[in-house]
């Protein structure tokens, strides 16, 4: 620094700038020297420095490209993994349609029996009801012939009609 405030000093006293060719004014040699020893004891210091740098960012990239193939190959499984995971839901889906087609006709199947069975039980009960209602009309018509022909008996024979009947039963027993 004080180089400069000398130059600037000097270069007030005169006109125009000059140059200061006094080695040992200037310290050049003292900045040759430093600027030569720090070489000298930086290089090895400067140079593990470096190298150490160097290698931790070389590991760096192996690590990164390390990581970078595995997780190249865990995608490629996880993508395997995947397509056969899509290829076993497809092919639960399709058996499950095929069960649910299955599932469908059976009870189709079951219901189409089970309206032959209501049809024939209907029927069968249909043919019982009218067997007990001829039977029924049966009991009543012959109930009624009954109650008709008591209360025909109930009125009375007249003597005519009691001997005519009396001359024909004895005809008819004499006759076998």
């Amino acid at each position: 620094m004080s180089n400069f405030v000398l130059l600037a000093s000097e270069a007030g006293e005169s006109s125009g700038i000059r140059l200061n060719t006094d080695i040992l004014e200037t310290n050049v040699i003292n900045l040759v020297i430093v600027l030569a020893f720090l070489v000298y004891a930086g290089r090895g210091f400067l140079g593990k420095i470096l190298s150490s740098r160097l290698e931790s960012i070389q590991s760096a990239i192996g690590d990164a490209e390390k990581r970078q193939s595995e997780a190249s190959a865990k995608l490629a499984e996880q993508q395997n993994k995947l397509a056969q995971a899509q290829s076993e839901a497809d092919k639960l889906r399709q058996q499950a349609e095929v069960d649910a087609k299955h599932a469908a006709d059976l009870i189709l199947a079951t219901v189409d029996a089970d309206i032959a069975r209501l049809h024939e039980a209907a029927d069968q009960e249909i043919a019982t009801e009218q067997e007990r209602v001829i039977v029924q009309l049966r009991q009543q018509v012959a109930e009624k012939s009954l109650a008709s022909v008591q209360a025909y008996f109930d009125r009375g024979l007249s003597e005519d009609t009691q001997i005519e009947l009396i001359d024909r039963s004895i005809a008819l027993l004499s006759s076998d």
